[in-house]
């Protein structure tokens, strides 16, 4: 029996803050692998690896298809392949059902998974010293246009949260976030990536770029720790990947978004007017932060837990508040190092930035984002008691305290988006659900399916191809939790 290691694809979530070491989940699948060297012999061997995968829970199925498929043992299956001709009739038998399993079944993973795309390398990159945190090559998957949108793109940027000192940075330069070496070479695309016109309709035949995130710092960072052979380069990545990808085409390009999931969200917004200048005028093109907009808040026992996190990554990762939040001003005077600091480090937060911004910009975001309530309202730093533990699990066992406390952060996150603009600006628009969610787009779920969150009448697909194409100004806003019954049953952040 062989076995080989399946990496799946890394979920678009920032690190819970309090952690020190990240670690990514691998999930083994076993492949029979049998002595009767036929063309049936390697079917069958097909068969029970999606056999496996799908009774493992790596690919979703009804109900009634994974009962019987757990009813197929494999041991018996190859006791039979080498018992008696009795059993080998018995298996000629199943196998034009087991074909026709087969099929169904990859249809079933094609459509759960989405079209994979191979990963693109930029060896040259190296040179240039635009590298990951462990020093390899940046990566991403690019699916290439076609029709009417072959001179469109979009340019989204994986989330994963941030490493904030040498050991945190040290444990991720050895996972899909800190080294191009351990990222998986296949990646399937859904939601506002997926090339699928039903479920896309706005942007499936677009150019689709999913930019893959290695370096810790939401792309901005610029500095080099040689003692521990680790590379903050977020911001040289991320110049590296644009000009490479003007270089391909999109410098022609009719229209261009950029986008981001997550710590990604967060990179939309820190680099949008950047991308908008790197690009000719007569391109139309706006951004899309899909839970980057991170709250500057106190969490529940007053502290200050978010911003002395963020305050760690800005001063490992020597951010440049000049770069980051060019139109702040900050040349016209000569702050002394510890005022500089806390410019940069408030450059990092959206709430700030948002106000100064030029370039079109769509938010979508929970009111109730759940790495924000587990992270920056509620931390465990916070929360020594581990009174919260429960309710940041499921919203339904916070007590009634709990939930006041929880209203008013979002209280807070409305009252920063309208001191920032959005609600009133015409450039800006948003999508702001009750759902206890965290990163919305990338997920089909999520984006157009049945199941869906709807504010207004309106699911977040329809909502972000309207504001871009102009065909309606959109500004929607959910009512508070617990009010929207379409929110999927899950939380995303898990």
């Amino acid at each position: 029996m062989r076995t080989i290691n399946e990496k799946r694809s890394a979920v678009a979530k920032p690190q819970p803050i309090q952690t020190k070491h990240y670690t990514r989940t691998k999930k083994k699948l076993v492949v029979g692998s049998y002595y009767i060297v036929s063309p049936f012999s390697l079917l069958l061997s097909f068969q029970f690896f999606l056999l496996r995968r799908f009774t493992s829970g790596a690919v979703s199925s009804p109900p009634i298809l994974r009962d019987r498929l757990l009813n197929l043992e494999e041991s018996k299956m190859r006791h039979m392949m080498r018992s008696s001709c009795h059993s080998r009739m018995i298996i000629g038998r199943l196998r034009q059902w087991l074909s026709l399993l087969v099929c169904v079944l990859a249809v079933i993973l094609l459509k759960s998974e989405g079209a994979s795309v191979g990963i693109t390398y930029l060896q040259d990159a190296v040179a240039k010293g635009a590298v990951c945190l462990d020093g390899s090559p940046p990566a991403y998957h690019f699916d290439k246009g076609s029709g009417a949108g072959v001179d469109n793109w979009i340019v989204h940027m994986e989330g994963g949260g941030w490493c904030e000192d040498v050991p945190t940075c040290l444990s991720r330069k050895n996972t899909d976030l800190g080294s191009s070496k351990q990222m998986v070479k296949q990646f399937g695309f859904s939601g506002l990536l997926s090339g699928q016109q039903k479920s896309n309709p706005d942007f499936y035949n677009w150019n689709r770029i999913k930019v893959r995130y290695c370096d810790g710092s939401s792309f901005t960072g610029d500095a080099v720790d040689r003692a521990n052979n680790l590379f903050f380069k977020g911001n040289s990545i991320w110049e590296f990947i644009i000009a490479d990808l003007l270089a391909k085409g999109m410098r022609n390009a009719k229209n261009a978004i950029l986008s981001g999931c997550s710590a990604g969200g967060l990179a939309s917004i820190l680099h949008c007017d950047r991308f908008r200048a790197l690009l000719p005028a007569s391109i139309k093109v706006k951004c899309i932060s899909d839970a980057g907009f991170f709250l500057h808040a106190q969490d529940v026992s007053g502290g200050k837990h978010i911003e002395e996190f963020y305050g760690k990554v800005a001063r490992l990762h020597v951010l440049d508040p000049l770069r980051i939040c060019q139109r702040l001003a900050l040349q016209e005077w000569e702050p002394d190092q510890s005022c500089l600091f806390s410019a940069k480090l408030q450059c990092f937060f959206p709430q700030y930035v948002v106000q100064t911004m030029q370039t079109p910009i769509f938010f979508v975001n929970s009111a109730y984002d759940s790495w924000q309530i587990k992270n920056i309202l509620a931390p465990s730093a916070a929360d020594k008691s581990k009174a919260w533990k429960s309710c940041k699990l499921d919203l339904k066992k916070c007590t009634a305290a709990q939930l006041k406390t929880i209203q008013d952060f979002r209280t807070q996150f409305l009252s920063a988006l309208n001191r920032a603009g959005v609600v009133n600006s015409p450039s800006k628009g948003m999508f702001i659900d009750s759902c206890y969610a965290h990163c919305q787009v990338g997920k089909q779920i999520q984006w157009s399916s049945d199941s869906s969150p709807v504010v207004s009448n309106m699911k977040i697909a329809k909502a972000v191809g309207d504001w871009y194409y102009e065909r309606s100004p959109i500004k929607k806003l959910d009512c508070p939790y617990p009010c929207n019954p379409t929110c999927p049953k899950v939380d995303s952040d898990s």
